[in-house]
């Protein structure tokens, strides 16, 4: 039989491939950068896998050398991408899962599979009884039921036959806690009224058991992950697990559930804005994370539903999740027919670089305590009709409090709740965002951290009464809908909304707000300070968060400034445009000042891709040191800085700020 060149040489590959040993593929823990790729087949679908070929996913690899890949499995419409024993599967040219894993292998990369998990279309289809019931009493047309026989008759077996059929590393288990829906069926209702004696099931705000009617539904879907978890881990240890955005900012608790890593995916507009968010908070919670950018802006029920992002959009993302220590990945979707294009395969090798580039400055930092914001459980859980996230305009608090912050060239981490007693004595500062209800416990816990010396910033009408006594306040009445104009440097700052008029008993006033854009007359105490114990706090009367999330307003940030001045010194600072974010963390024996760029980031739909980022510079930054560093370079360009040291500030100059770079201290 006559070979050509080309198969000749592919044979001999082939052979050297086989006589050495695959390299040892790597934990979630130690795994930096990856690619997702999920396509959710359907019933329709008649060429799932038809284009791939060994040749293509080699390409991939070696130019873009991902740790670990997550391919399709199962998506949100229930049907299997491979070959099923065990349940119905799409119509399939050719099994994709058993070449991806193979070539994989060889390659000592990671393999996980997508897989819906409470979001399954076709388990409710076949079996009503599985689905959740809705309010009216009729079967949802997407949404299992977390009390029902769903996890074990369909979920685990499936698990349980792809990771032996292709001797799979993980999940990505999709379709979870934002997918799952309060349940109005028999079991749900039997457990309501055994836990609560309470026979008819409420359907909102207000009526008897609404909160008790949540919260049994929150525990319900944790036993549900735990089942599957636990059966799994049993049935195969090592096998890796994460519910997508499970103990992130949706689902804001301690983790207990024994998943092995922690990841979301984010989309939309201003995607930089939100991985600030959950960056900073998975960061909090001491289980190995990554962030999932899509690599694409996607509209749904539009012609121009898909537009691509250039690598550099996807660089400035990322930068934003590397500086917090966690673990980048990127979902793109191939073809129907699996294949992927150069053009994207190159996007992909471009961002991997870069985030490589940073990796041993960057992945497992921990924070150095600076500003802390405080992440409300409670609040969440008490004000919204959601089991959990996302949660949309209800953490404009904290996001927009936040990003005012950043914008301000401060380090600032979040605080969940629930770590509050465990932490907060390690920050200079804690700012409690305008959550409409933070609860008794949290601002016990505030005032003991803030008698002790710490200092506190209160923000939000409905906080101005639970902390009155601390802020050294008295009521006029309850909160009302006004408007509120407060001078910035330049013009007015728009701060219409709730707010608690005060007068002032052992406080000073710092902010005047005025009715209209006449600071002449009418004007009323919008923030005020005052000692507390051996610490100090401010309370600022209206929206403080809430606003900026929707306006970032020069004018709003300066107003926070303002405040912020007033009770910190930060440990960095930097002058610059507010487009730089600067992140203080600590590796080894290195103190890691992370500079990003976020000028012209994306943040409107008709401007859906980013190609540019404007340079910014010169920089001038300074850090408080005990005594000068022994050395200090600026990473990852590898240039040796020269900086001044003068009774405790160390100040050094950056001529030029690309995307994301890190002054290196060594101590």
């Amino acid at each position: 039989m006559l070979f050509s060149r080309r198969e000749f040489l592919a044979a001999v590959a082939a052979l050297a491939r086989g006589s050495r040993a695959a390299p040892a593929r790597r934990p979630r823990r130690d795994c930096y950068f990856g690619i997702h790729l999920d396509l959710h087949p359907t019933e329709t679908d008649r060429e799932l896998g038809r284009d791939i070929t060994e040749e293509m996913i080699e390409r991939f690899l070696e130019r873009v050398r991902p740790d670990f890949v997550q391919y399709d499995c199962k998506g949100h419409p229930g049907w299997l991408g491979y070959p099923s024993r065990v349940s119905r599967s799409a119509p399939i040219a050719q099994d994709s899962l058993a070449l991806w894993r193979r070539v994989t292998a060889r390659h000592g990369v990671s393999l996980y599979i997508h897989f819906s998990g409470v979001w399954d279309s076709l388990a409710v289809r076949e079996h009503p009884r599985w689905a959740r019931r809705r309010p009216d009493g009729k079967p949802d047309e997407n949404y299992t039921s977390t009390f029902g026989p769903y996890v074990d008759a369909r979920m685990i077996p499936q698990l349980k036959e792809a990771i032996e059929r292709y001797d799979l590393d993980g999940a990505w288990v999709d379709g979870e806690c934002w997918a799952v829906q309060p349940d109005y069926g028999e079991e749900a209702a039997r457990a309501f009224r055994q836990a609560t004696g309470w026979k008819k099931l409420p359907k909102g705000p207000g009526e008897p058991g609404w909160q008790e009617f949540l919260e049994l539904n929150r525990e319900q879907f944790r036993r549900y992950v735990r089942r599957y978890v636990e059966a799994i881990h049993s049935f195969r240890p090592g096998f890796q697990i994460a519910s997508n955005w499970l103990y992130s900012t949706y689902v804001p608790e301690r983790p207990e559930i024994p998943v092995d890593f922690l990841s979301g995916d984010y989309l939309g507009n201003a995607c930089i804005s939100a991985a600030r968010l959950e960056a900073r908070y998975l960061s909090q919670t001491g289980k190995p994370w990554d962030l999932m950018a899509w690599g694409f802006q996607w509209r749904p029920n539009q012609s121009l539903a898909v537009v691509h992002k250039p690598a550099v959009q996807l660089c400035q993302e990322a930068a934003v999740v590397l500086a917090q220590g966690g673990a980048f990945q990127i979902y793109y979707q191939p073809t129907r027919a699996g294949w992927i294009d150069d053009r994207h395969v190159e996007v992909m090798a471009r961002v991997a670089r870069f985030c490589r580039e940073r990796r041993q400055w960057c992945h497992g930092s921990e924070t150095v305590p600076q500003i802390g914001v405080l992440f409300s459980t409670r609040s969440l859980y008490r004000t919204t009709k959601r089991l959990f996230g996302s949660w949309g305009s209800a953490v404009h608090p904290a996001r927009g409090l936040l990003e005012a912050l950043i914008e301000n060239r401060w380090s600032v981490d979040v605080i969940p709740e629930w770590k509050l007693a465990e932490v907060a004595a390690q920050y200079p500062l804690i700012v409690v965002p305008d959550w409409p209800d933070v609860g008794e416990a949290v601002r016990d816990r505030l005032r003991e951290y803030a008698t002790g010396g710490g200092k506190l910033l209160v923000a939000g009408a409905e906080n101005a009464a639970l902390f009155r006594e601390e802020l050294g306040i008295r009521l006029k009445g309850g909160p009302a809908e006004q408007p509120a104009w407060i001078p910035g440097e330049e013009v007015f700052a728009n701060f219409h909304g709730l707010w608690q008029e005060v007068e002032l008993a052992r406080a000073e006033a710092i902010e005047t707000r005025y009715p209209t854009y006449d600071a002449r007359k009418d004007g009323r105490c919008a923030a005020s300070w005052a000692r507390l114990g051996a610490g100090e706090i401010v309370g600022f009367y209206g929206p403080l968060g809430a606003v900026f999330a929707v306006t970032h307003a020069p004018a709003a940030r300066e107003v926070a400034r303002r405040m912020v001045r007033r009770l910190f010194v930060p440990a960095v600072t930097v002058e610059g445009p507010p487009t730089v974010e600067v992140v203080l963390r600590r590796k080894h024996n290195l103190l890691l000042v992370h500079l990003l760029n976020a000028t012209g980031m994306q943040v409107a739909v008709e401007y859906s891709a980013v190609d540019f980022v404007p340079p910014v510079g010169p920089l001038q930054v300074g850090v408080r040191l005990a005594r000068p560093p022994r050395s200090a370079r600026l990473e990852p360009e590898g240039v040796r800085l020269e900086g001044a040291w003068r009774e405790g500030l160390w100040s050094v100059q950056i001529p030029r700020l690309a995307l994301h770079s890190i002054v290196a201290i060594e101590e």
